[in-house]
C-alpha cells in the first residue's frame, strides 16, 4: 500500500511540476519523487521502483499526449537527429526512461534522507 502511495504521490506532484514547467527546469520533476519517498516510509529499493515507475508513467503519458497534440512533428524530427533510426516511439520511450531513472534515484535519496532510529546498544 505504501508503494502505491509513493507511486501516486510522485505522479501527482510531478504533474504539478509539469503545470509550472514554464518557470522550472526539467529536472524539477525529481523533487516530486524525492518528496514522495521522504514522506512515506518505505524500503529504499521499493522507493526507487515506486519513484521510477511514477515518473516513467507520468512522462510516458505526457510525452505521448504532447506528441499527439503537435501531430508528431517534433518527435519525428528529434528521432532523425538522435540515434533512434527515425523511430519517434523509441525516442519518446527513451525520454520517459530518462525521467524514470531521475525519479527513481530521487526517490532513493528521499528514502535515505529519512531519519533512522538510533540503536540502543553501546
Amino acid at each position: 500500500m505504501k508503494f502505491f502511495a509513493v507511486l501516486i504521490l510522485s505522479m501527482l506532484l510531478g504533474y504539478l511540476v509539469y503545470i509550472f514547467n514554464s518557470t522550472l527546469p526539467w529536472w524539477c520533476v525529481s523533487l516530486a519523487a524525492f518528496i514522495a519517498a521522504a514522506s512515506v516510509p518505505l524500503k529504499p529499493w521499493l522507493s526507487f521502483v515506486a519513484g521510477f515507475a511514477g515518473i516513467f508513467l507520468l512522462w510516458s503519458v505526457l510525452v505521448f499526449w504532447l506528441d499527439k497534440e503537435n501531430g508528431g512533428v517534433l518527435s519525428a524530427k528529434m528521432a532523425q537527429v538522435l540515434p533512434f533510426n527515425g523511430s519517434a516511439i523509441v525516442m519518446m520511450l527513451a525520454s520517459a526512461l530518462i525521467g524514470g531513472i531521475v525519479g527513481g534515484f530521487s526517490a532513493l535519496t528521499g528514502s535515505f534522507i529519512r531519519k533512522k532510529p538510533a540503536s540502543s546498544t553501546h
